[in-house]
């Protein structure tokens, strides 16, 4: 079993950038493969990267390719997302995932763990 805590959130200007972190407790990190995934009101929760037990290897959705980042370091607990380049429609709930066995989930019905969510609001 893991917990996962996210922080980073807040408001940025169209354009600016943020990190968002997640960590994890319980089971050692280099367990799960972890995603990270965003929510907009009114909207399905969304894939928007995630990156293998050893950071080895990412995938990206197709809105933020070239513009976010996934990171991670396991002897911190702590899987990171670096988001530049922002723009208005990024705006939601941003919340990490982790699962094991699975290499790169990229489904929400893949994960087994979710952390609470940080709000990012992007304006003009």
């Amino acid at each position: 079993q893991v917990q996962l805590v996210e922080s980073g959130g807040g408001m940025v200007q169209a354009g600016g950038s943020l990190r968002l972190s997640c960590v994890t407790s319980g089971r050692s990190a280099s367990s799960y493969s972890m995603g990270w995934f965003r929510q907009a009101p009114g909207k399905e929760r969304e894939f928007v990267g995630a990156i293998s037990r050893f950071g080895g290897s990412t995938y990206y959705g197709d809105s933020v390719k070239g513009r976010f980042m996934i990171s991670r370091d396991n002897a911190k607990n702590t899987v990171y997302l670096q988001m530049n380049s922002l723009k208005l429609e990024d705006t939601a709930v941003y919340y990490c995932a982790a699962k094991s066995g699975v290499f790169l989930p990229r489904t929400v019905g893949d994960y087994d763990y979710w952390g609470q969510g940080t709000q990012v609001t992007v304006s003009s």
